[in-house]
């Protein structure tokens, strides 16, 4: 499955109803309610479909899953796992939900493409090449 987005519209996205509350409480906070990864998180959050997470396809990219990516600008592939900002370990390839590559990744599928705007006039576009591990796939629900 290979999903181009040629009509300029971004990609669809699914996120679970657990990590859309978790999401949603964490960027409340008076810390990041201003910050601009939290804002262009919030963005993201406001156009994805929101389902139980027992109705997640197991090829949906949700918090603590691991997954291969390409950035189709330098053609460098790319191996992590999504986490929550206080579980963030770059040595580990843990990398936060507000960092510019894990609000650009959360919610989307296998073979879909994101263009996104990173701070510093940084341009990725990263299209999801495999998803290793995903909680709700396992039958697990993420803490």
């Amino acid at each position: 499955m290979n999903t181009q987005h040629t009509s300029g519209l971004p990609p669809s996205l699914i996120v679970s109803s657990r990590d859309f509350d978790r999401l949603e409480a964490l960027l409340e906070s008076p810390a990041l309610r201003q910050q601009p990864a939290a804002i262009a998180l919030m963005d993201e959050l406001s156009r994805a479909e929101v389902r139980p997470p027992e109705r997640v396809p197991d090829d949906v990219i949700t918090m603590h899953s691991t997954v291969d990516f390409i950035d189709e600008v330098t053609g460098e592939h790319h191996h992590l796992t999504l986490v929550y900002p206080n579980e963030a370990d770059v040595e580990k390839g843990y990398v936060s939900v507000l960092a510019p590559v894990g609000s650009a990744l959360l919610g989307l599928s296998l073979g879909q493409t994101i263009h996104w705007d990173a701070p510093g006039s940084r341009h990725l576009q990263l299209r999801v090449t495999g998803i290793r591990y995903q909680p709700e796939a396992g039958g697990e629900l993420p803490r």
